[in-house]
């Protein structure tokens, strides 16, 4: 592996464990009494503001340079000469919002560790959406994997444990957050890649604030919540959640190449477990590491390119 390849690696790693520990920073923010709508608010908010003072602050250090993203080919492909619509891309920001309402709330009635779970579904559910909405027909390797994380989600989850009781809503809330979140992903492939990653980020984060703030009134603004210590919570998952993520996947994607990258960005899963286990307390048992251990195989099966041998004649 030559040097670019590994600093791109550690930087989508970091990345991908900046997202795992989200779940146990939203847990300590209920426990100090604050409310989904606070949580989500500030932070989308937050992620807004961030956002765009550095898109505006890149656009001024760095003017007159070309800072729109190169094209990858099948993009180039399917896209026209016109630049994207602003709005389209706000629209597709609007499922982010909402994958953070519903994973939140799921993190509210479920362990943290159990949470994760539930919002890797979107492995096999944008397979589903794909091959219904769009008629691409899943390969072999895919099928498996989604099998494979249907069984690992079943012991991760508990259920071959009997002393384990889960939250139905909390499991409903979990599922709408990995369908929400496999639209989002099958949308961001989709729209805005013409647009320099900060501006795409920028306004999709816009469509996010525009969404939650529609369902939750920013009240916490006005009332004196905001500047009393909702504001760090809301920075913290910000800077984890909406910023530090979408810019280390930027920077080390195009150099790791997008099958290692994939496998790197699994590392959010067992982050996420540690993480509720070591800080939060929650008791992970060993049938549990076993169902996450399934999903990272399945994760690695979608993403690794299998070299074969030509055969003799």
């Amino acid at each position: 592996m030559n040097q670019n390849k590994f600093t791109g690696g550690i930087f989508v790693f970091l990345g991908a464990c900046s997202f795992g520990v989200l779940s146990t920073i939203v847990k300590n923010a209920y426990k100090e009494g604050y409310t989904l709508g606070q949580i989500t608010g500030s932070q989308a908010f937050l992620g807004m503001v961030m956002l765009w003072v550095l898109y505006f602050l890149h656009s001024t250090l760095f003017k007159g340079k070309n800072s729109t993203p190169k094209k990858h080919p099948q993009i180039e492909k399917n896209s026209s000469s016109r630049p994207t619509a602003w709005w389209k891309v706000s629209f597709a920001g609007i499922f982010t919002g909402l994958v953070g309402i519903f994973y939140y709330q799921c993190v509210k009635l479920l362990p943290a560790s159990i949470a994760i779970i539930l919002l890797m579904q979107y492995l096999w559910i944008s397979i589903l959406i794909e091959a219904v909405v769009f008629k691409k027909k899943p390969h072999k390797m895919q099928l498996i994997a989604a099998s494979i994380v249907l069984v690992g989600t079943a012991f991760a989850a508990g259920v071959f444990n009997e002393a384990v009781t889960l939250n139905i809503k909390g499991i409903g809330f979990g599922l709408l957050a990995a369908f929400c979140y496999a639209i989002f992903l099958i949308a961001s492939g989709r729209v805005g890649n013409d647009l320099p990653v900060l501006k795409k980020g920028a306004l999709m984060i816009t469509g996010s604030c525009i969404v939650t703030w529609t369902i939750f009134p920013p009240l916490f603004l006005f009332d004196g919540l905001f500047f009393d210590g909702l504001y760090k919570w809301g920075l913290t998952l910000a800077l984890l959640g909406t910023v530090i993520p979408p810019l280390f996947f930027s920077f080390g994607m195009p150099r790791t190449g997008v099958s290692l990258g994939a496998i790197l960005c699994a590392a959010e899963l067992p982050v996420a477990v540690i993480s509720s286990s070591f800080i939060l307390g929650e008791n992970v048992q060993a049938l549990q590491w076993v169902g996450v251990l399934l999903i990272l195989s399945a994760i690695v099966l979608t993403n690794i390119k299998f070299r074969r041998t030509p055969r003799s004649v």
